[in-house]
């Protein structure tokens, strides 16, 4: 019987409640000991195969009869007002079909009226002016450049603290802080705590804008039969991507299909539907034939999103004994010229550590910059990037041990909501991350032979996983003893499809090469939601697994029927029925195939709500070795250890991927990631991945890593938490306190590029120890 329930979903830092229904009895957890002979497992991926050979078709490689392809033409400004727009030359170039400007097409609004699909006002230099359709990529890209455009410059600002202030050029009519007002948060009295503490330090942090640069860039093809619109996405959250389609379009949900069969990529920047979606479904429509719309490279790094810079200022207060007394951040985060939400530096500082007196400040600014988008933990990676090298700071100042300091301020519940955790494992994680990088050594093992310095750091780690309905799927059982999951999610490369197909095999009692999972369509799935914010798996195996169960239950029932046996009296194991009683094992399509022919069984599952008095969330701890040379600042990472607690391991292989996927990010963020803009011109110096310097192999250290892996009895029917977004979150952390360690001052600027390095030690010369 379906019912109505209240449920509160944890998504980036931030909790959404919502009423959700559920049909039928939530599934007990899987006990901590059980003996499960698939899940747990190291299970290569099912989807292997075509991924490797090219098999596998992504959104760029779809190709449709009579396919047009579409190109933008972008601001060359960083804030400008179109004053005139002739396009007359560019429709006349042979082989274009049409274009559209924001004179020709209705006026969408987006983001809640924030701003148009085009408009004549610009905000960023890469905002969208223009879109051609043509026969082919060249005659559209030779058709950009007919274009006249008379632009009226306008004053711009890119840093987002001097873009809080009240004189600074406006953006947008509300002004350039998000909602009119930082975000604020409080437990205590902070200031009063500063004031009485016996030992404080204070600190100014800078974090970079990060990019993406996911390999497939973001794209779209669309295509119209009829009234109704079909769009192959490259995107996290087919669901949504429909959702803005039908509303953009004025279109009902039933006549826009998302297909997303494979992704390159996205950590966080695919969420929803983009301009070139909406630009290239009302080309196709207007032309009448499939448009083909992917950004090119340099978009990719100008207008498709990133991590955003921060300017953070951190104080705290301790006893003298370590204890911490306060905590006090003001925070200033640069959203780019669009966004409907901030990121939140200020989660670790919260949530990390037991502090009786914390306030955190935050400030979401726009800017004349590329828009920010979700980048795999936005806000925790920044922010913990400040807060663990305060903590190592007041360490230092303490003449304590680091990690002596952060297991003097563990807690057991959650300090914003009282709760006690469901599950938390950081403890272990500090136990067995230490002894694998040989932290109680340490000291024995630093060097300081003539220019090289060997220094070790660590740092925590926090964030939600929790995932959440609703989310559903079927379960459909063949006559022949096969198995099809159906799903709305996505696998945007992480191996869902694989966790999946163990989930459900190991519910049914099948062999996972007897289990197939269809995903990434709307039109042919069940919804679920976006695949981000470590969302995926706690959110769609539980469904998985009581859509799994209640095929088996009525496939038990059957059989009991045909077998004139007592349903307790037959079991599922291996693809087989095992009737007590009977001497050998019973094939299924002895069952269904024979007796009951073209029969099929379709099982149901829903996500059930998250636990009321536990907080989920996710841990972790990571440690690195480095080696500092001192006269050119050059950083060698030595090795990196992580110990994440996410719950149950459904597959070590997988997030062995996650982990080193995250780690190595971190290790960008940390050194040599960084979009570079010219103050003067507003505009990106390295939209490429020739001066992007994103790690290569040859910049990966050793990464070893390991799981807690504890079932959580209360977030979902299978123990498990996400591991998406924590690997990165404590990287950059654990290097620059690593780098101080071995250097002797903190660089409280990111990315720890040589000149920084040796900047902060000519500092040291002249006095102070950080920089």
């Amino acid at each position: 019987m379906a019912r109505v329930v209240k449920t509160k979903t944890e998504f980036e830092g931030n909790f959404f409640e919502q009423y959700i229904v559920i049909e039928g009895d939530e599934l007990t957890p899987w006990a901590a000991d059980e003996k499960l002979e698939k899940v747990g497992k190291c299970t290569p991926r099912v989807d292997g195969s075509e991924r490797v050979t090219g098999d596998a078709k992504y959104t760029y490689d779809i190709q449709l009869a009579g396919m047009l392809y579409g190109r933008i033409l972008r601001s060359p400004y960083p804030h400008a007002r179109i004053k005139s727009l002739d396009t007359r030359a560019a429709e006349k170039l042979h082989g274009v079909r049409a274009v559209l400007t924001h004179k020709n097409i209705p006026q969408i609004p987006l983001r809640m009226g924030q701003h148009f699909l085009l408009e004549p006002t610009l905000r960023y230099a890469g905002d969208e002016v223009a879109f051609i359709v043509a026969d082919d990529e060249e005659i559209a890209e030779d058709a950009l450049e007919l274009i006249e455009v008379d632009y009226q410059e306008l004053p711009f600002v890119i840093d987002p603290e001097e873009a809080s202030q009240p004189s600074s050029p406006q953006i947008h009519l509300n002004g350039n802080v998000l909602n009119g007002k930082p975000e604020e948060y409080e437990r205590g009295d902070a200031e009063k705590a500063l004031r009485e503490a016996d030992v404080t330090i204070e600190a100014r942090f800078t974090t970079q804008v990060a990019l993406h640069n996911s390999l497939e860039t973001h794209g779209s093809v669309c295509a119209w039969e009829g009234d109704s619109l079909t769009v192959w996405d490259s995107t996290q959250h087919i669901y949504g991507v429909r959702a803005g389609v039908a509303q953009a379009l004025g279109l009902p949900l039933n006549k826009v299909r998302v297909i997303k069969k494979y992704m390159g990529g996205g950590f966080g920047s695919k969420n929803g539907a983009g301009k070139y979606t909406l630009l290239a479904a009302l080309a196709a429509k207007k032309v009448g034939r499939p448009v083909h719309m992917m950004l090119t490279r340099k978009e990719e790094n100008l207008a498709a999103g990133n991590r955003n810079n921060t300017i953070q200022y951190l104080r705290l207060g301790a006893k003298r004994d370590g204890t911490l007394t306060a905590i006090y951040l003001r925070s200033y985060a640069g959203l780019g010229a669009y966004s409907l939400w901030g990121t939140s530096p200020g989660g670790p500082a919260r949530q990390l550590y037991a502090c009786p007196n914390v306030k955190t400040i935050q400030y979401s600014v726009f800017t004349n910059t590329g828009p920010m988008a979700a980048f795999r933990a936005p806000g925790y990676v920044e922010g913990t990037f400040s807060f663990e090298q305060a903590i190592d700071m007041l360490a230092q100042k303490l003449h304590m041990d680091p990690l002596e300091l952060r297991l003097k301020n563990y807690i057991d519940t959650n300090p914003m909501s009282g709760m006690p955790y469901s599950t938390k494992g950081l403890r272990e994680a500090y136990e067995r991350g230490a002894k694998l990088i040989g932290w109680r050594e340490r000291k024995s093992k630093k060097i300081t032979q003539g220019t090289q310095r060997r220094g070790f750091g660590m740092a925590s780690q926090i964030w939600g996983g929790s995932g959440g309905p609703p989310a559903y799927a079927l379960c459909k059982l063949n006559n022949d003893g096969s198995a099809t999951i159906i799903t709305g999610t996505q696998d945007i490369g992480t191996g869902t499809k694989t966790v999946l197909a163990q989930i459900a095999a190991e519910e049914l009692g099948f062999p996972i090469e007897r289990v197939s999972v269809e995903l990434g369509d709307t039109q042919d799935g069940v919804y679920s939601p976006l695949s981000a914010g470590s969302m995926t798996l706690p959110s769609v195996g539980p469904a998985v697994r009581v859509a799994a169960h209640d095929a088996k239950e009525q496939l038990l029932s059957i059989a009991a029927q045909v077998l004139e046996k007592p349903k307790d009296q037959i079991k599922l194991k291996d693809g087989l029925l095992h009737v007590q009683g009977l001497e050998k094992p019973v094939e299924l399509k002895e069952v269904l195939a024979m007796k009951l022919q073209n029969f099929m069984i379709i099982g149901k599952g829903a996500r059930g709500p998250n636990p009321e008095k536990y907080s989920v969330n996710t841990f972790g701890a990571q440690f690195a070795d480095v080696t500092v040379d001192t006269e050119t600042g050059e950083v060698l990472i030595n090795k990196i250890v992580a110990v994440h607690e996410s719950g149950r391991v459904i597959n070590p292989l997988t997030i062995g991927s996650q982990i080193e996927g995250g780690v190595i990010q971190g290790l960008g963020f940390a050194l040599t990631e960084e979009r570079v803009l010219d103050r003067h011109t507003g505009l990106v110096l390295n939209p490429n991945l020739e001066e992007y310097k994103v790690p290569t192999a040859l910049d990966v250290p050793e990464i070893e890593h390991e799981m807690i892996d504890r079932a959580d009895p209360y977030a979902n029917n299978l123990g498990a938490k996400g591991v998406g977004e924590p690997p990165i979150i404590p990287t950059a952390a654990a290097i620059a306190n690593a780098i101080s360690d071995a250097i002797g001052v903190h660089v409280t600027d990111g990315p720890i590029t040589p000149d920084k390095i040796l900047k902060a030690l000519n500092k040291t010369q002249i006095g102070g120890n950080h920089a």
